[in-house]
């Protein structure tokens, strides 16, 4: 498929493991590359391969999405280019340890990306996508997101939001021809657990999925026309069901009375 022209996908964090992997899996489907991440020699040195294996034309874009001015110039890329057709919002970093003793700061700039950083991207390049009638957005969350029990609390918020964002997106593409999928992996065999604190060689070797099964289910997901994909996930149904209580939970939330529990009994 690597000789059809289906525009090009910029990747965040593209410089090793999910990012690396999204990005091959799309040039051998026929979008030439913009690669984004901090390290530009191993950006270099995956383009080198990326064009050599897909024949795609591959650009690095060198830049530190936690830098206002890279920032900056990452969301302006997007706003005008038109040969832009798809957005892979993956970078973000994690943490494993408990909250009460979190360094504040590192928290703060984990929000940053996972957060802030997604969101400018996006909203950069939304309004093209949508004018052109086209494009797609995939943005990376995590299973944390349903599951707040497990690592960081404030890993987990972030990634909340990442699924609550992409449904909104969502809802507001309506027949707009753009597509978005949140994507919510388990634990992934990548440098993620190096930097989280908890190498990924100490967790249950059951429950890790090596990083290019995982994006070969997403895409899979993505083609089958899912919003939410969850590669682990064996029955769709349940995460189905889950959702369907969530939205039926919704004219219920917001009432002119207080519930009957919380009124005040009258004493006996």
């Amino acid at each position: 498929m690597a000789n059809q022209n289906k525009g090009t996908a910029l990747v965040t964090g593209s410089s090793s493991g999910i990012g690396a992997i999204y990005a091959d899996r799309l040039a051998r489907r026929g979008y030439d590359l913009i690669l984004v991440a901090r390290d530009k020699a191993k950006l270099d040195t995956l383009a080198a391969k990326l064009a050599k294996a897909t024949g795609r034309k591959v650009e690095v874009l060198p830049a530190d999405l936690n830098a206002k001015a890279d920032l900056r110039r990452v969301e302006e890329r997007l706003k005008t280019d038109p040969s832009i057709t798809a957005l892979i919002n993956n970078a973000g970093i994690g943490s494993a340890g408990p909250l009460l003793t979190s360094d504040v700061d590192q928290m703060d700039a984990m929000i940053q990306l996972n957060v802030v950083a997604l969101t400018r991207l996006a909203l950069a390049a939304a309004p093209a996508f949508v004018a052109r009638k086209n494009g797609l957005i995939i943005n990376i969350a995590s299973i944390v997101a349903l599951d707040t029990d497990v690592l960081n609390g404030t890993y987990s918020g972030t990634k909340a939001y990442v699924v609550n964002f992409t449904q909104a997106l969502h809802k507001e593409f309506k027949d707009s021809g753009v597509r978005v999928q949140a994507v919510l992996p388990g634990a992934t065999a990548t440098n993620f657990w190096d930097i989280a604190g908890v190498p990924v060689a100490h967790l249950p070797q059951g429950i890790v999925m090596q990083a290019d099964e995982m994006v070969d289910a997403s895409l899979v997901g993505l083609d089958i026309g899912e919003l939410i994909t969850i590669p682990s996930l064996p029955d769709v149904k349940e995460w189905e069901n889950y959702d369907a209580a969530r939205k039926a939970l919704t004219p219920k939330l917001s009432r002119a009375q207080a519930a009957d529990r919380y009124k005040k009994k009258s004493a006996a």
